[in-house]
């Protein structure tokens, strides 16, 4: 037990560190964990991985891939901000409105590699700041995709463990995040509304930009994008034909990669394998924490914590999902609480506790600049446009936002499910 929860620990004090790849430190961690870690050898860490999510998500990156060809993502974004007239809080509603959609539906992290170069151009064109807007869309992101078993990777990480559908998430969730999603962008726009001030000569621009143009391959368009939009309808009926969310993600990416023109070679070339690894080596660590008795000491300790009460419990997990997401990265973090919620929640069949840990730990991942994937992803792409976010600029506008989420998640929970 002492290997498995060191060598944890150290792997994510090294993730947060950011010194090091993450996906080297737990391909690591998870050689440690296999090598020195008792009984728990190969096999036993082939069976911790969750191939639904490694399934899920690789069909989904081929997915997007393929319709990220065709410039569809940069025609939508280009239309939103056409839409809006060039008026302040009509840009910020149309580009928080469409990051937080297309999160739900793709995944926030794709969202943002698609939306952050496009609101460059948008911003260039309008002659203002693109970090208030970028700092909005990467918040909108991380919300949005709460509202989907697909749209944030807790959330994958979740349904993998425990066989909850796409209707379950979307009925248990979506509620909370429109009400956290209208007054996080509220006072986001009324915080960076001083920076936001647009020309009229410049509105112009915007509203004379030719959307269609941005559409590179139309026949690529009409072969692709009804795959990805009948993927996505197929998860919301997936439990009721038994289908699991890998099979649906990954039959979409088998049709898309037949009717494309894209080259088999260059679509799986384009699949994130780092992020893949990373999610493997993860399942590792935490399953060599799970077969020493490491969670169940965790679990025992959050009970006699809260002493067994229902209620204590879930808003605890509230509030130390998005704590912990905040100071780790909500990824591996989920990762280790699902045995952790598992041990609590016992027999009981309430399924109260994963949607509580779910709006913990995507609601903690807008707390820092690397508290989510989607976050250290815009991070990545300003530093190279050379107007990088600073991370304690950041952090004065992730954690009231974070707090704000968890207070309102916090009452959501409560009336819901505890009252």
């Amino acid at each position: 037990m002492t290997i498995a929860v060191a060598t944890f620990l150290i792997a994510l004090a090294l993730i947060a560190s950011e010194r090091i790849h993450r996906t080297k430190i737990a391909l690591l961690g998870a050689a440690i964990v296999v090598l020195f870690v008792g009984d728990y050898g190969q096999e036993q860490a082939i069976e911790a991985v969750d191939f639904n999510t490694i399934g899920l998500l690789a069909g989904m990156m081929i997915l997007v891939y393929l319709t990220q060809q065709t410039g569809v993502y940069d025609y939508i974004a280009i239309r939103a901000g056409q839409l809006s007239g060039g008026e302040p809080l009509r840009v910020v509603l149309a580009l928080a409105v469409t990051t937080a959609v297309l999160s739900a539906f793709l995944d926030n992290l794709t969202t943002i590699l698609l939306i952050v170069p496009v609101t460059f151009l948008l911003a260039d064109a309008l002659d203002i700041d693109p970090i208030p807007l970028i700092v909005i869309e990467v918040i909108a992101s991380n919300i949005g995709g709460t509202a989907t078993l697909i749209g944030d990777p807790p959330n994958i990480i979740i349904a993998g463990a425990t066989g909850l559908s796409f209707n379950e998430f979307l009925v248990n969730l979506a509620p909370i995040v429109v009400v956290v999603f209208a007054v996080v962008i509220t006072g986001l726009y009324l915080f960076y509304r001083p920076k936001l001030q647009i020309e009229e000569r410049n509105r112009a621009l915007v509203r004379d930009l030719d959307a269609r143009a941005s559409i590179r391959d139309w026949r690529e368009l009409r072969r692709t994008v009804p795959v990805l939009i009948g993927t996505v309808l197929l998860f919301f009926a997936h439990q009721s034909l038994h289908i699991e969310p890998a099979t649906v993600a990954l039959t979409g990416a088998a049709i898309g990669l037949l009717v494309t023109t894209v080259s088999l070679e260059d679509a799986l070339s384009k699949i994130e394998w780092p992020t893949l690894f990373f999610f493997v080596a993860l399942f590792v660590m935490v399953g060599a924490l799970e077969e020493t008795g490491a969670i169940g000491d965790v679990a025992e300790g959050v009970k006699d914590l809260t002493g067994g009460d229902r209620a204590a419990e879930l808003l605890g997990i509230v509030w130390i999902g998005g704590f912990g997401s905040a100071i780790v990265d909500n990824i591996p973090f989920t990762t280790a609480m699902i045995p952790v919620v598992t041990e609590l929640r016992g027999e009981s069949g309430d399924d109260a506790y994963w949607w509580a840990l779910s709006l913990g730990a995507c609601f903690g991942g807008n707390a820092t600049l690397i508290a989510a994937a989607a976050n250290v992803a815009a991070a990545g792409l300003t530093e190279r446009a050379g107007q990088p976010i600073g991370f304690m600029s950041f952090l004065r506008v992730g954690v009231p936002v974070t707090l704000v989420s968890l207070i309102i998640a916090s009452g959501y929970v409560t009336i819901r499910y505890i009252a």
